[in-house]
């Protein structure tokens, strides 16, 4: 069965979905962060995990220092909750992603190397010993690709391989989306508290309770007392 994570950083989000029953992890990047004002980054990391024991990823910042600096802040943010905290690596073109991932691997660090558009790219992402590997989905069908193409043969390859890399999909818009992604394998989909909200609702089954509703209040009202 598919798994659903969370894709915010609001506390607020979180708590509103939680009850669902439906959510198993929490994923972030920088730019979610930036929607979150006036907040710590390290005390919001903690305050997620207080109110989730899961999976959170979080991005790597350091982009334009040395790749120690990347390891190392890294480390600083799995250090935070070695069991949760899962370390976001990019896929840069020259193979730098690929480097880190295979340094933090060695390191027993939980990796979710992200930003994929196609097979190549996750299956590089599985061999470097990424724990996750993301695809953006609407990206890639913005980018000309077939995003359910990318999904099914990413999952393929990485089970017959017997690789324990598990397919995020993420850059969801709509429930459509959704049921696309689960249904070309995906073993985690990440969604925007704004599309998970969206996903009970279909207007023939709000009309059909609403008649059951009814029909109950007419047998009621027909029942001697």
């Amino acid at each position: 069965m598919v798994e659903f994570f969370i894709d915010t950083a609001s506390i607020a989000e979180i708590k509103n979905v939680l009850p669902f029953g439906v959510i198993s992890g929490v994923t972030t990047n920088q730019k979610i962060f930036s929607c979150e004002k006036g907040i710590n980054f390290k005390d919001r990391v903690q305050e997620i995990l207080s109110v989730i024991d899961a999976p959170l990823s979080i991005e790597v910042t350091k982009t334009n220092e040395s790749d120690e600096a990347l390891v190392a802040e890294a480390k600083e943010y799995s250090s935070w909750s070695p069991k949760n905290i899962v370390i976001k690596i990019p896929m840069w073109a020259n193979g730098r992603g690929l480097v880190l991932a295979s340094k933090l691997h060695k390191e027993k660090i939980k990796t979710n190397v992200t930003c994929l558009m196609t097979t190549n790219q996750v299956v590089l992402a599985a061999l470097s010993g990424a724990t996750y590997a993301s695809i953006f989905y609407c990206r890639v069908r913005d980018a000309g690709g077939d995003p359910v193409k990318v999904v099914q043969d990413s999952k393929r390859i990485i089970e017959e391989s017997g690789s324990k890399t598990k397919i995020i999909v993420g850059s969801i818009r709509k429930p459509e989306d959704v049921a696309e992604a689960a249904a070309a394998g995906a073993h985690i989909i990440t969604i925007t508290p704004k599309v998970l909200l969206q996903m009970p609702f279909h207007q023939k089954t709000e009309d059909t309770i609403k008649e059951f509703d009814q029909a109950w209040l007419e047998f009621k009202a027909s029942c001697k007392e």
